[in-house]
């Protein structure tokens, strides 16, 4: 079956899943395959949950006959190939988002803020990957006036790869960082992946916003000759805890942790303008925006007061992270935090220089912290140590920030605390 022929099915039966649990009655399974599972094994599940017709590798599965099973020679390709032809087709002003910290943040509040005006369809979590962001696409509906996609990398090309997908009309780079070094090489490697959007952008003649405080960015559009639009001007005028802002000369009170996150604002702020929201409804956007997916939320539960920020981490994030739960300042802070994963032969290092930035009580999970520094940590293996402990020792009346890599499985913490 041709593109043009699977794209009719599709538009009859817009609604694409990859997972049984989320089939609705008329959507279209694609039977993913991966290293622990194989999608085609519920195909017959998937049909009889709802789903209008099914896409299979393996003939095998596919009863003679039975026009609602699409064979093809590999269904993630197909997918992919099937997203882009829905690209090419809408007509709406798709924004591309990438960065090594705060892609999602960004996205979300340049979503919150193009919605006060427009019908915004945006990537949902953090579906950045060469699986998530076809499904984005394909989520686009008629109605839809703009499309926000966020693109993750974590080795050479795949933004790249992405960005043929996306044809974004304009995109932003949030920053370039520290991580995942192991599948870049070096933080050169960083730069020159995360650049993949603004050589694409340059190469169709397309604009990229771009955050004019940050030297790296600035050279790497420069570089390349890119068009660029500057962050709108704006500075942080109070954490307590929440981020209060002056952006473009307009006082900004927002649901954040972090003076790190200036930057996301500025850049929802410059989006937002460009594409004519008013500054009041941009105001009421950003104010009203909670941050969620164990990215910086504030908690106060029944015992302490939390700063949940257990998504996700690595050595950039961490210390801007660390330097923000400083300047909070205060009796009672703890930092329980996760060891930080693909850094490579970097780790033990990177690791250390994080330590430098503990102020406070610190608890570290993960066999990747040092022993030869902050001695007076108290060392744990594994998250369910650290909930062992706290169901011993329940811990009262603290601030507490939590952060690790994802696969620390830290983001299990909070409802202990």
């Amino acid at each position: 079956m041709g593109i043009q022929e699977l794209y009719n099915i599709y538009l009859s039966h817009p609604k694409v899943t990859t997972d049984t649990r989320t089939c609705g009655e008329g959507s279209l399974f694609f039977a993913l395959r991966g290293e622990r599972f194989n999608g085609n094994q519920y195909a017959a599940a998937a049909l009889e949950k709802g789903c209008a017709a099914v896409v299979v590798d393996d003939a095998s599965v596919a009863p003679e006959g039975d026009g609602r099973y699409i064979v093809t020679d590999n269904v993630l390709a197909t997918l992919q190939q099937l997203a882009a032809y829905h690209r090419a087709q809408l007509k709406i002003p798709v924004i591309q988002v990438t960065g090594t910290n705060g892609k999602t943040t960004t996205k979300e509040l340049v979503a919150a803020v193009l919605s006060r005006k427009y019908r915004v369809r945006f990537t949902q979590g953090n579906l950045n990957n060469h699986i998530g962001v076809p499904l984005t696409l394909l989520s686009v509906a008629p109605d839809d006036e703009i499309a926000v996609v966020e693109t993750g990398a974590n080795h050479p090309g795949e933004i790249a790869f992405l960005c043929n997908l996306v044809k974004a009309d304009c995109g932003l780079i949030t920053n370039v960082g520290r991580a995942h070094l192991e599948g870049f090489g070096s933080f050169d490697g960083v730069k020159k992946t995360k650049g993949e959007l603004y050589d694409d952008l340059a190469a169709r003649g397309k604009f990229a916003f771009v955050n004019g405080d940050d030297a790296d960015l600035t050279a790497m559009a420069a570089e390349r000759n890119l068009h660029t639009e500057a962050y709108v001007e704006g500075e942080v005028t109070g954490c307590t805890p929440f981020v209060r802002c002056r952006i473009g000369g307009q006082e900004v009170q927002t649901r954040l942790i972090g003076a790190y996150n200036i930057a996301n604002v500025r850049a929802a702020v410059t989006v937002g303008r460009h594409f004519g929201v008013s500054p009041d409804d941009i105001a009421a956007a950003l104010e009203n925006y909670t941050p969620k997916l164990g990215r910086s939320e504030y908690r106060e539960t029944a015992h302490n007061r939390l700063i949940a920020d257990a998504y996700n981490a690595n050595p950039t994030s961490m210390i801007a992270a660390l330097d923000n739960f400083s300047r909070i300042g205060g009796e009672g802070r703890l930092v329980i935090l996760g060891a930080m994963g693909e850094l490579g032969p970097e780790s033990p290092r990177l690791h250390a220089e994080v330590m430098q930035h503990i102020d406070c009580d610190a608890w570290l999970v993960g066999r990747e912290w040092p022993d030869d520094t902050l001695r007076e940590a108290r060392r744990f293996g594994s998250v369910d140590d650290v909930i062992a402990e706290v169901k011993q020792h329940p811990i009262e009346g603290r601030t507490i920030m939590v952060k690790g890599s994802h696969s620390t499985r830290l983001y299990l913490l909070p409802d202990y605390l």
